[in-house]
């Protein structure tokens, strides 16, 4: 007897062929037969007038430390995600020793906005090589995980002190080769690094430090391997960031790697570096070169209170480093003075067409109820005041609990982005789930692409967007037997409805350790996610014991 049959469903199997209505056999985990199924079956599911395709893979998150206490990584799967790859932008738990724990841990709240209390209260350290931490997830896993191991904790475990002081010798780039390598063969998808990050005393991450002749050889180690390579470029600098794609380029021909740079933003104004950067990218490709640039389908949107540092504050340094470095008590004492609220006034005017749109999010008192959903500039004309000014004294008032929304920012132009999405260079990715969980919410960004632009906007059609975020995907990250609905594969499986698949609105939520809090959003019309031949999410009784998940690409030894 087959364990589930998915019956009358219009399968779009991650090849980019148009769909068909037919059913599904599931045995061992594993896709049996694709077709017409007659077999007995211990589950059938139907589903007539929805859309069956593979589960969607999710190839830019920072699930690192959430996976240590939920190993489902919600909400993902309830998007329709059953491949997470972590250890992005230079950040994994491991390798590490354990008196670089809290280095590590600081870089994870400066750079993905992670509260320290949450590794406190949530996270069990037993764990130090790579391997350790592979099998700690793995025995409480519901979502596949395709690891990556960060450069920084690389140089962390090789060169202790001095990995965030100066380039490493060639005794240290061969011992961090052989760590590489150890790590591959545990599992690890590939390596991270980053040219931009900055670390919790603000400076450089360790990783910045490294010479080329570093980046090589740890390269040359992921050619063993044929491994990928994921780096953070300059992405505020055209010029810099097509220097970067040459650099990849060269690394990818040399070693035989494929490669990824992530994020692209389309800024307002600036079409003309977009093109010239997708123009190096093409030009890369034709060479013969893999360099995949990653594109997010979201806007830019920005959540924040005074009491949790935030990116927004980032080109404002007296602002980010009193809430970066200051408890509440000085944050309320700075905005309180006179001269010190003054002198941050006046550095706040360089983003002054900001602060007029940013909206009243949420506050716990009464007395401002009436003025949530406003903007900045409209609670100025009530009060007499300025937008500036009425954040500053709304965040007094509030006890730093007035939270505020900077809305499309950036990255909203709907047809240039539609276009970038549709690029045949272009990987769909950059979601950082999650991380900067106070910002703004990481999930729900494949409901977004289906509804903005498969429905909205027909930039996609249905079928190109489903190989986007499953084929395309495994194969540019070498996971094996996903991403495609066929015969033999391992059913990693999201049945969803294409008329209605969305994300819901993002709202704050209560759970994360150590009583935090968190903006999640929702899905919108995903019915059903298999993992593993699995049933573990429905969205009429949610979330499944199930426990199939696996750590892709697994065990391997270099070619």
């Amino acid at each position: 007897m087959l364990d589930i049959v998915i019956k009358n469903g219009r399968i779009v199997d991650g090849s980019g062929m148009p769909g068909f209505v037919g059913d599904i056999a599931i045995k061992a985990g594993r896709i049996v037969q694709i077709g017409r199924v007659d077999a007995a079956a211990e589950r059938v599911i139907d589903a007539e007038g929805k859309i069956v395709s593979p589960g969607f893979i999710d190839p830019h998150t920072h699930f690192d430390a959430q996976l240590l206490w939920d190993g489902y990584a919600k909400p993902s799967i309830e998007h329709g995600v059953t491949t997470i790859v972590p250890g992005n932008c230079s950040l994994s738990l491991a390798p590490l020793r354990a008196e670089h724990r809290m280095k590590l841990v600081g870089m994870f709240n400066q750079i993905e906005e992670m509260p320290i209390i949450a590794f406190e209260k949530g996270v069990v350290w037993n764990w130090e090589t790579f391997d350790e931490f592979l099998q700690r997830i793995q025995s409480d896993l519901s979502i596949n995980v395709a690891p990556l191991v960060g450069h920084s904790a690389l140089r962390l475990w090789v060169m202790g002190a001095a990995a965030d002081q100066r380039a490493a010798t060639a005794a240290e780039c061969e011992q961090m080769q052989d760590l590489l390598r150890s790590c591959l063969e545990a599992g690890a998808v590939g390596m991270s690094t980053s040219f931009v990050d900055f670390d919790e005393k603000m400076q450089p991450v360790p990783c910045r430090y490294a010479s080329t002749e570093e980046l090589d050889a740890l390269c040359a180690t992921l050619g063993e391997f044929g491994r990928i390579v994921q780096i953070v470029h300059e992405f505020y600098d055209t010029d810099l960031t097509i220097a970067r794609i040459d650099q990849l380029a060269e690394l990818s021909l040399k070693h035989g790697i494929p490669t990824t740079l992530s994020p692209l933003f389309v800024n307002a104004g600036d079409f003309d570096g977009v093109d010239r950067i997708m123009a190096r990218i093409d030009h890369q490709f034709e060479r013969g070169a893999r360099v995949w640039l990653q594109v997010q389908t979201r806007p830019v949107d920005i959540s924040f209170c005074l009491e949790v540092p935030s990116l927004l504050f980032i080109r404002l340094p007296s602002w980010y480093g009193i809430i970066r470095f200051g408890s509440r008590e000085d944050v309320i004492a700075a905005l309180s003075d006179a001269d010190t609220r003054a002198q941050l006034i006046a550095e706040a005017a360089s983003m002054a067409s900001v602060w007029a749109r940013l909206r009243l999010r949420q506050v716990s008192t009464e007395a401002n109820q009436a003025l949530v959903g406003k903007t900045l500039e409209e609670i100025a004309e009530l009060r007499g005041s300025t937008p500036i000014d009425v954040m500053i004294d709304l965040s007094l008032e509030e006890d730093l609990q007035a939270h505020f929304l900077a809305a499309d920012m950036g990255h909203n132009d709907v047809a240039k982005v539609g276009e970038l999405l549709a690029h045949p260079h272009v990987h769909i990715g950059a979601s950082d789930g999650g991380a900067h969980i106070l910002s703004f919410s990481t999930f729900g960004d494949t409901g977004h692409l289906f509804r903005q632009f498969v429905r909205d906007s027909g930039a996609l059609t249905l079928e190109q967007a489903v190989k986007k975020i499953t084929q395309d995907t495994a194969l540019i990250w070498g996971i094996p037997e996903r991403g495609l609905l066929q015969t033999g594969y391992v059913a990693d499986i999201t049945i969803f409805d294409a008329g209605t698949i969305d994300r819901g609105p993002e709202y704050f939520k209560q759970d994360v350790p150590g009583d935090g809090y968190r903006y999640v959003r929702d899905a919108v019309g995903i019915d059903t996610v298999i993992i593993g031949g699995a049933v573990s999410y429905q969205q009429d009784s949610g979330y499944t014991p199930a426990k199939e998940g696996a750590v892709l690409p697994g065990p391997v030894q270099a070619l």
